[in-house]
């Protein structure tokens, strides 16, 4: 058996299935709100109170796996972290707003059948939307499961018309166990360059990758277009991590914003370990499906002082990364602990996460013989 039913027997075999095609139903909404079929424009951008970026389809994605997830498994089964709040959809100055929300919203789920999924028997209304977004209100934490959430991970990347992801994760008990990664504008058949732009025959070459914890396999699948509809198996394949453990040949990503990134402390490092290639610098966990499908081989993260990683950046493309055969660890050589709430408590210096062990160990070496004299 393949992709997702090669884990029919698995503990999570249904979470695992109805978690890949509500991603796929997200990455479709956000490919019509790109190409501008539905909805305002994608460069439509609400700026939230920390000046992060928001737009129609984060709220809607948000919505749209909300009501799904709470309809597959029972609302009361349901604890959701994710990234958007409606507050900013319930102002009275923002009715257009909340109703091209709710348009793209409905459309979107009037399509589940496609999806293997049951869509609602009427259109959804503006508090139901409102609400849906309004229970994805938990904070996590050691005990019970948790559905953790980013409706559009790089956002900056979805306006410019560069990467981005839906990225949707289950957590029990603290551990990850299953993870999607919904890549629209990753071609299944493409590589990774520098400083992308979508052209137009490439909208439609979309990837979903995914897992669960254990099953020491990721899977990799064209996203569906056109009338398609999804069957399982879909034409998914085993992905794994790149065999490259020489430095020299290696390719390591890092983030595009620099806000909360330290560039050029990955310098130093690539340096240090000897990798030549210039950086790959990528909006969202797209970074994470690179390193699970062999495009790349490192991922170095290193956060200015007082900025805390959110477990919804990192969740589901850690555990695809590590059932690919890859190695995700702080910069302490650690496992990041996604048992304290909302963030990434107690993360060492940054997020490291490497193709095999010998390439991860250099990268930890070099930051344990560099930390003292870089002033991060």
């Amino acid at each position: 058996m393949e992709g997702a039913d090669a884990s029919a027997s698995h503990k999570y075999a249904k979470e695992l299935q109805v978690g890949v095609r509500v991603v796929q139903m997200a990455c479709s909404l956000c490919q019509k709100l790109q190409k501008g079929s539905v909805g305002p424009s994608p460069d439509h951008v609400i700026s939230k109170d920390d000046d992060s970026p928001v737009t129609v389809a984060d709220w809607s994605v948000q919505a749209m796996i909300s009501w799904m997830l709470s309809e597959s498994f029972g609302r009361e089964n349901v604890s959701i972290v994710a990234e958007e709040d409606a507050q900013t959809l319930s102002d009275d100055s923002a009715t257009s707003l909340l109703a091209s929300v709710v348009a793209t919203v409905n459309e979107t789920l009037a399509m589940a059948p496609r999806f293997g999924l049951k869509g609602p028997t009427k259109p959804l209304g503006g508090s139901e939307i409102l609400d849906a977004i309004n229970c994805c209100n938990s904070t996590g934490g050691p005990v019970g499961r948790h559905w953790v959430l980013d409706p559009v991970d790089g956002t900056l990347g979805f306006v410019r018309g560069d990467q981005y992801a839906v990225a949707l994760a289950l957590i029990e008990n603290g551990q990850v166990v299953v993870g999607v990664l919904g890549c629209p504008n990753y071609s299944s058949k493409r590589k990774l360059v520098n400083n992308s732009s979508v052209r137009s025959d490439l909208w439609q070459e979309g990837c979903v990758m995914y897992t669960s914890k254990g099953s020491g396999q990721a899977w990799m699948q064209p996203l569906i277009q056109g009338h398609g509809s999804l069957e399982w198996p879909n034409s998914a394949s085993v992905i794994r991590v790149s065999s490259i453990d020489n430095p020299v040949m290696a390719t390591f990503c890092e983030p595009v914003e620099k806000t909360n990134s330290n560039h050029s402390y990955s310098a130093g490092i690539a340096h240090r370990v000897g990798l030549r290639k210039q950086p790959l610098r990528v909006y969202s966990m797209v970074k994470y499906a690179a390193i699970a499908r062999g495009d790349a081989e490192i991922y170095m993260k290193f956060a200015k002082a007082g900025y805390k990683e959110k477990i919804w950046d990192h969740a589901a493309g850690v555990v695809i990364v590590e059932e690919a055969g890859g190695v995700v660890t702080d910069a302490g050589g650690r496992p990041l602990d996604f048992s304290k709430g909302v963030y990434l408590e107690g993360l060492d210096r940054g997020i490291v996460a490497c193709s095999g062990v010998n390439l991860h160990e250099k990268i930890i070496g070099a930051v344990y013989a560099s930390w003292d004299s870089s002033h991060l």
